[in-house]
């Protein structure tokens, strides 16, 4: 399993970014995806995920901001951040639960400047 995430960088507060994460070796389509972060000095959170039906589920500091979407002919899944804030700062990585094992991407970088 292979977990690439890309889209990270540097924004101001207020700004929006797209994370793209796309899968190989894994039945995408069949499985729920979810998006972690790791903010400077803390422990990895769970952001929120989609199931394989395109329900999602999301942290209550970002519900309302953030926006999890996939497209599984593409195999790639979407973490739309709208209205980011200086607190979102934080490498950002996809994950997915495969055969009871967790797999996670090499993260991506975002950096929101107040």
């Amino acid at each position: 399993v292979q977990l690439q995430a890309s889209g990270g960088g540097l924004v101001q507060a207020g700004g929006s970014l797209t994370l793209s994460c796309a899968a190989s070796g894994v039945i995408f389509s069949t499985h729920g995806m979810d998006w972690y972060r790791q903010p400077p000095g803390k422990r990895r959170e769970l952001i929120g995920g989609i199931a394989e039906n395109g329900g999602t589920n999301y942290m209550d500091s970002v519900k309302g901001r953030f926006t999890i979407s996939r497209d599984d002919a593409a195999n790639t899944v979407y973490l739309q951040m709208n209205n980011l804030r200086p607190e979102d700062t934080a490498v950002y990585y996809c994950s997915v639960l495969y055969l009871g094992r967790d797999y996670f991407g090499q993260g991506t970088q975002v950096t929101v400047s107040s």
